[in-house]
C-alpha cells in the first residue's frame, strides 16, 4: 500500500458559525477513507486559539470529537497550537528550516472546515497561501468576494448575470446621511425589503423590512455584524441551489430546491428548526435546471472559484425569471446538506467527493508552482 495522504483539518473558528463547522468536521472524519488518509485535527476556539490533536487513524464518535476541541490535559491535545507548526516542512525542500509536527511528519493537504468569518473569507486561505501549503476550497480572492455580498454582485454584474435591484453602503456613510439612504432605498426598492450584513454566513444578521421604521431597525442590526450593509428588493420566488465542483473546468450537479419553514431561509431555518425541506432534484422544467447549471459556471468561473461551491438562485414566481443570488465556496458539508446530497443524486458519493476535493487541491498548488515569484529575467 502506498503511502498515506496527511490531511491536516482545520475546524471550528471565531465565526458564528463555529457549531456548524464542528457538526461538519465530524462528518469529514467519520467519511474519510483511512486505508487512504491520515488525518491531523486542528481545532480552532471561539477566541482564536489553535489546538492540535493526535493523528487519527480511525473515524471519531461524538465524543471523540468533543475531545478534540477540548484543549486540555486530558484531552491529549496542545493547550495553544502556534499557527504554522506542525503544517508544512516545504521549506525544508528550499534550504530552510520548517516547523514539522509533534510526530515529525507533514501536512500534504489542509482541509479548512470553517464557515463564516475568519475562515470563508480568505484570512486562513492567505495564511495558508504564505505557508505554501495545499489546501481545499476557493483561494484568497474567490473566498473574499465570496463572502462579501457587495463585491460579489459587483463580479457578478460585470459577468452580466440577472440578479435583483440591491443598494450598499458602509457605518460611516449612513451615519451622516441616513435620510439619503433610506429614500434612496424607498425610491428603487420599496417595501418589503431585505437587509444584510455584507460580509457574514448562514443568513446571521438578516432582516426583511416592511415600512420605514423596521428599514432603520434592521439596518442598526446590520451594522452590528458588518460595517457595510446591502439592502435587497424584495423577490416573491423560488430558491434554487445547485453544487459545482472542480478547478478550472468545473461541473455542476442537479438542481435541488429549499423550502424554508420560516418566511426567509433565516439561520433558525437552517441549522434550528429542522423544517426547511429539502427537494433533490428541484421540480423545474429541463431548460431551466440547465440555465441554472450554465449560470452556476459562469458565476464560479466570475470569481475565480475552485474546489467547491454551493450557487443560488431565485426563481421568479410570476414570470419565471432566473436571478443569481450568492455563491456559497464553502457550503454545509455533512451527509445531509445540501452541496453532497445534490452531487449524490448526480452520482457522486460522499466519500468519493472527499477524494475529488484532496486531489483538486493537489493538483491546484502543483499548477501554482509554475508561477514565478521570483521576476526573474526575460527570455
Amino acid at each position: 500500500m502506498g503511502k498515506k495522504v496527511r490531511v491536516g483539518l482545520v475546524y471550528g473558528g471565531r465565526s458564528g458559525e463555529h457549531e456548524v463547522s464542528l457538526q461538519t468536521a465530524l462528518a469529514v472524519m467519520k467519511a474519510f477513507d483511512y486505508s487512504k488518509y491520515e488525518i491531523k485535527p486542528f481545532y480552532i476556539t471561539k477566541e482564536g486559539e489553535w489546538r492540535a490533536g493526535s493523528p487519527l487513524l480511525s473515524p471519531p464518535d461524538q465524543v471523540e470529537l468533543l475531545r478534540l476541541a477540548g484543549g486540555d490535559a486530558a484531552s491529549g491535545t496542545e493547550a495553544l497550537m502556534p499557527v504554522f507548526t506542525g503544517l508544512s516542512d516545504r521549506q525544508a525542500a528550499s534550504g530552510g528550516t520548517a516547523p514539522a509536527s509533534p510526530e515529525g511528519k507533514p501536512i500534504d493537504v489542509v482541509f479548512p472546515l470553517l464557515h463564516g468569518t475568519f475562515g470563508e473569507d480568505g484570512t486562513i486561505q492567505g495564511m495558508l497561501e504564505m505557508a505554501g501549503i495545499p489546501y481545499v476550497g476557493a483561494g484568497v480572492l474567490a473566498s473574499a468576494v465570496g463572502m462579501d455580498k457587495i463585491m460579489m454582485k459587483k463580479v457578478f454584474a460585470q459577468e452580466g448575470l440577472p440578479q435583483c435591484v440591491f443598494r450598499y453602503f458602509n457605518r460611516t456613510q449612513w451615519e451622516k446621511d441616513p435620510a439619503f439612504f433610506i429614500m434612496e432605498i424607498e425610491v428603487a426598492l420599496g417595501y418589503p425589503c431585505f437587509v444584510k450584513p455584507a460580509n457574514l454566513g448562514s443568513s446571521v444578521g438578516i432582516s426583511k423590512a416592511r415600512n420605514r421604521e423596521e428599514l432603520i431597525a434592521a439596518i442598526d442590526y446590520a451594522l452590528r455584524f458588518d460595517r457595510k450593509v446591502i439592502v435587497e428588493e424584495f423577490i416573491d420566488a423560488r430558491e434554487i441551489e445547485v453544487s459545482v465542483l472542480g478547478n478550472d473546468e468545473p461541473r455542476a450537479s442537479v438542481a435541488g430546491e429549499i423550502t424554508s419553514s420560516s418566511e426567509f431561509y433565516d439561520y433558525k431555518a437552517k441549522y434550528i428548526d429542522g423544517k426547511s425541506m429539502m427537494h433533490i432534484p428541484a421540480n423545474i422544467p429541463s431548460e431551466t435546471a440547465e440555465a441554472v447549471r450554465e449560470m452556476a459556471i459562469r458565476a464560479f468561473l466570475a470569481i475565480d472559484g475552485s474546489g467547491l461551491s454551493r450557487v443560488d438562485f431565485f426563481l421568479c414566481k410570476s414570470d419565471g425569471r432566473l436571478l443569481i443570488n450568492e455563491v456559497n465556496t464553502m457550503p454545509g458539508f455533512t451527509p445531509y446538506s445540501m452541496y453532497p446530497l445534490m452531487w449524490k443524486e448526480s452520482g457522486i458519493s460522499y466519500i468519493e467527493l472527499l477524494d475529488t476535493l484532496i486531489q483538486l487541491a493537489i493538483s491546484r498548488h502543483a499548477e501554482k508552482q509554475r508561477i514565478d515569484y521570483g521576476g526573474g529575467s526575460p527570455v
